[in-house]
């Protein structure tokens, strides 16, 4: 049993739409599930900006970089970490790969894409679960001007939306068993530690039925 009370360590995942707060979650379970924290390595793509700039065109090696490199830190931190007893909570997955993938590429490069993302996918682990942090477009766009990133300040709202019904869908709980929808609409979980306790005792549960039946 590991030092948060759970069966064994465990590889958990909190995913959601840009700006929904996996980040600052993320953080906060590491504490106190006595995790060790894996976050993705945003500002190192030097084609994201121009991304959002002019999609067409740097689409495609935008998401091969983040493919590549997400693999490769995925690799290199949560299997030797699985390997020596420790648990990993992430703010990314490999999953979310071609959520953005089916939004920005399509024809030939979205094909080269997938048959990259599923060569690499499976050399991957599992993870135990899955949460998957919902709230409202308005309550994203205000984190997003918070945190002030110069490069997201140009994210279409459209896009933004196209976003999360993608995630929606392929994270629909009806659909994987390693889901864990949580709402987090009006929770503020970085400065209310009320809010944080509400999401983390539903982590936990969740978690803990994973541990136990897989």
């Amino acid at each position: 049993m590991n030092p948060a009370g759970f069966q064994r360590p465990f590889y958990l995942v909190v995913e959601g739409v840009i700006g929904v707060g996996k980040t600052s979650l993320t953080r906060r379970l590491a504490e106190l599930f006595h995790a060790q924290p894996l976050y993705e390595p945003v500002t190192e793509n030097p084609f994201l900006a121009r991304f959002y700039e002019d999609p067409a065109r740097y689409a495609f090696p935008t998401q091969i970089f983040f493919l590549v490199n997400r693999y490769r830190q995925l690799v290199q931190q949560v299997k030797p970490a699985l390997q020596a007893g420790k648990s990993v909570v992430a703010d990314y997955g490999l999953l979310k790969d071609p959520i953005f993938a089916r939004l920005n590429l399509q024809g030939d490069e979205l094909e080269v894409y997938l048959q990259v993302y599923e060569a690499l996918d499976e050399r991957l682990p599992r993870p135990d679960l899955v949460v998957y942090l919902r709230a409202p477009l308005e309550q994203i766009l205000t984190h997003i001007a918070r945190r002030g990133r110069e490069f997201e300040r140009n994210i279409p709202r459209e896009y933004l939306a196209r976003l999360a019904r993608a995630y929606d869908q392929v994270l629909d709980p009806a659909r994987r068993d390693d889901v864990l929808v949580l709402d987090t609409t009006g929770l503020d979980f970085v400065h209310r530690e009320g809010d944080l306790a509400l999401l983390a005792e539903q982590i936990r549960a969740a978690l803990a039925r994973r541990l136990l039946f897989t």
